[in-house]
C-alpha cells in the first residue's frame, strides 16, 4: 500500500473526530476503514448517559461497512485517531470485534492529533482471539 493511500486514510480518521459525540468522556475518536475498491467508510464514538450503550469509532467504522455491503475480504486497512498521546489503542470489546471481522494481519494506524503514529494488527492486538474457528 503506498504512503499516498495511507495518508488519505489517516487524514480520514481524523476528520472522523468531528462526527463524534462526546459529551461525557469528551474523548472523541475518528476511525476509518479502506476498502478494496479504494472507499473509505468513516466512523466515530458516539457515547449515551447509559454508558454500555456507547459505540466506539472503530466499531461502527467496520460496522458501516458491513452495512453498506463489504464484507471481511473487502477490508485492507482501518486507522483509529484520538487526541490522546500515545494514540488510542482499541478496547477490549473492539479488539474482539475487529479479530473476527477483518483480515487478521490487516494493519491498523493508531494516530493522534500530533502526528504520532503507531502501526499494529489485529493479530498483535489480540494474540489468542476467539473466533469463529474456536467454536
Amino acid at each position: 500500500m503506498n504512503e499516498q493511500v495511507i495518508n488519505s486514510l489517516i487524514e480520514s480518521a481524523l476528520d472522523a473526530q468531528k462526527l463524534s459525540y462526546s459529551p461525557y468522556s469528551k474523548f472523541k475518536v475518528g476511525a476509518a476503514v479502506l476498502l478494496k475498491d479504494g472507499t473509505i467508510l468513516q466512523g466515530a464514538n458516539i457515547e449515551n448517559a447509559a454508558y454500555g450503550l456507547t459505540m466506539c469509532g472503530e466499531r461502527n467504522a467496520v460496522f458501516r461497512a458491513y452495512c453498506t455491503g463489504y464484507k471481511k475480504d473487502d477490508i485492507v486497512a482501518l486507522s483509529i485517531s484520538s487526541t490522546c498521546t500515545p494514540p488510542a489503542s482499541p478496547c477490549g470489546s473492539c479488539r474482539q470485534v475487529l479479530a473476527e471481522l477483518i483480515p487478521f494481519d490487516t494493519p491498523i494506524y493508531l494516530v493522534n492529533t500530533h502526528g504520532d503514529k503507531i502501526v499494529t494488527t489485529p493479530r498483535e492486538l489480540l494474540p489468542l482471539a476467539f473466533t469463529e474457528e474456536s467454536l
